[in-house]
C-alpha cells in the first residue's frame, strides 16, 4: 500500500494525470472534428487536409528557428540567473520577432504558389495569406510555451492546451460543418494563433510585466547556442513533412485519394493517442534530461519512463487493436473501415516509436547536433525507401509497413548509440 500511495503522491503521476485530461479532451475533440470531416469531406478532404498539415509543421518550426528545445533547456539551466534569463528572453523575442516579419511577407505574395503545391490548386490561396497574418501569434505561442516548460510550469503548460484545445476543436467543428473543406483549412490554420492568448495569460503569472524582455538585453551571441538545436528541430520537422508528403502523394498517384485517405486516417487516430507519450516527454522527461549530468542521472530518467509510460502505452495499444472496428466507426464512419487492417503494423511501428523517444530527446538534451542529424537523416531515408518499396505493392499498407520497420531500425540504433548511458 505505501509502495501505491506513494506512486499516487509522485510529481510524474501528478503531471501524467494532468496531462491525461489534457489528452483526454484533445482525443474527445478530435472525435468530434473528425467525424465531421469525415461526414462531409470523406477520404479525399482528410489526404488534402494532411497536406495542408505538413506545410503548418514546417511554419511551426521555420518561424521559431526551431529553437524550442533549446529554448526548455536553457530557461531550465538559467532559471536562476535572472542577468542570463533576460539575455536569452529578449534575444529570442528580438530575433524570431524580424523572422516572421520576412516569412509573413514571402507567405503573403508567393501565396498562390504554396496553395498549388501543396493543395494542388489555387483556389485556396486566400488559407496562406491568412496564415501570414497569424505567423506572429503562431511564434509567440510556442515560445512561450517553450518558456513555461523550461521553467517546469507543467500544469500550466497543460492548462494552455487544454483551453487551445477545446477552443480549437469548436472552431474546427463549426468551420468545417458551414464551410465543408474552406472551413476545415482555415481553421487548423488559426487554431495555433488562438492559443497565443492562453499561453500569454500564463506566462504573465511567472514574469509579471514581461520584465524579462528588454532590447538592451539583446546578445547576438546567446543565439550561437540556439543554432544547434535548430538543425536538429528543422531536420526533424521538415524532412518528416516532406517524406509524409511523398507517401501520400506516392498512395495517390498509385492507388487514388481514397487509399491516401486511408493512410490519413490511421495516422490521425495514431496522433491522438501518441499525444500521451509526447506531451509527457516534452513537459517532464526532457527537462529533467537537461539537468541530468552523469550516465547515471540519465539512466535513473530512462528506466523512469521505461517503468511508468512504456508499460500503460503498451497496454492501452493492445486495447486500441481489440477495438479497432469501433474506434473507426466512432471516430470516423464505416466508409473507413478498410483501415482495420493497417492497425496491425501502425500500433507495432507506434510502440517502437515510443520506446525511442527518450533516447532520441538526450540528442537534444546533451546537445549532440552531429550525431541527431546523422541518425535522423538515416531513419528517414529507411523509411523513404521501404514505403516506395512497400506501396508498390501493397498500398496505403505498405506505408504503415515501412513505418514499422523505420522504428525497428532507428530503436536499434539509438539503443546501441547510447549504451553507455542504457546499461552503466
Amino acid at each position: 500500500m505505501k509502495r501505491v500511495k506513494k506512486i499516487f503522491e509522485s510529481s510524474l503521476f501528478k503531471v501524467f494525470s494532468l496531462n491525461s485530461v489534457s489528452v483526454v479532451i484533445r482525443v474527445l475533440g478530435g472525435l468530434i472534428t473528425s467525424k465531421i470531416i469525415a461526414k462531409f469531406l470523406g477520404p479525399s478532404g482528410l489526404a488534402l487536409i494532411g497536406n495542408q498539415r505538413n506545410f503548418l509543421s514546417i511554419t511551426d518550426s521555420v518561424s521559431t528557428l526551431g529553437f524550442q528545445n533549446g529554448i526548455i533547456k536553457y530557461v531550465a539551466e538559467f532559471e536562476k540567473n535572472e542577468t542570463k534569463l533576460k539575455e536569452v528572453l529578449s534575444t529570442l523575442f528580438f530575433s524570431i520577432l524580424g523572422l516572421v516579419i520576412v516569412l509573413g511577407t514571402v507567405l503573403f505574395f508567393s501565396a498562390n504558389y504554396f496553395s498549388l503545391f501543396f493543395l494542388k490548386n489555387d483556389e485556396h490561396q486566400w488559407i496562406f495569406k491568412v496564415l501570414a497574418f497569424a505567423l506572429p501569434w503562431y511564434a509567440g505561442n510556442i515560445i512561450m510555451t517553450s518558456v513555461l516548460n523550461g521553467l517546469s510550469k507543467y500544469k500550466q503548460v497543460i492548462k494552455v492546451n487544454i483551453a487551445g484545445n477545446i477552443t480549437g476543436v469548436l472552431l474546427s467543428a463549426f468551420l468545417t460543418w458551414q464551410y465543408s473543406i474552406e472551413g476545415a483549412l482555415l481553421a487548423i490554420t488559426l487554431t495555433p494563433a488562438i492559443m497565443f492568448i492562453f499561453s500569454f495569460l500564463m506566462l504573465k503569472k511567472q514574469l509579471p510585466g514581461f520584465g524579462y524582455i528588454d532590447f538592451s538585453f539583446f546578445n547576438p551571441g546567446v543565439l550561437k547556442n540556439f543554432f544547434s538545436y535548430s538543425l536538429m528541430a528543422l531536420v526533424t520537422v521538415v524532412m518528416g513533412a516532406l517524406v509524409s508528403l511523398y507517401i501520400r502523394n506516392s498512395i495517390i498517384s498509385q492507388y487514388g485519394e481514397n487509399e491516401a485517405g486511408y493512410w490519413e486516417a490511421v495516422n490521425r487516430i495514431s496522433t491522438y493517442y501518441l499525444m500521451f507519450v509526447s506531451t509527457l516527454l516534452t513537459v517532464y522527461f526532457f527537462p529533467k534530461l537537461s539537468k541530468a549530468v552523469t550516465n547515471k542521472e540519465t539512466q535513473k530518467v530512462f528506466f523512469s519512463y521505461y517503468k511508468t509510460v512504456i508499460p500503460l502505452f503498451g497496454i492501452a495499444l493492445i486495447f486500441i487493436f481489440l477495438v479497432k472496428r469501433l474506434i473507426i466507426t466512432v471516430l470516423l464512419s464505416d466508409e473507413f473501415l478498410p483501415i482495420s487492417e493497417l492497425f496491425v503494423w501502425q500500433l507495432t511501428g507506434d510502440f517502437l516509436k515510443a520506446c525511442s523517444l527518450i533516447l532520441g530527446y538526450e540528442f537534444f538534451a546533451k546537445k549532440m547536433t552531429k550525431a541527431f542529424v546523422i541518425t535522423e537523416l538515416l531513419s528517414f531515408a529507411i523509411l523513404y525507401i521501404t514505403a516506395t518499396f512497400f506501396i508498390k505493392g501493397f498500398g496505403a499498407q505498405g506505408a504503415v509497413m515501412a513505418h514499422t520497420f523505420t522504428y525497428a531500425i532507428y530503436l536499434l540504433i539509438l539503443t546501441f548509440f547510447f549504451r553507455k548511458k542504457i546499461f552503466t
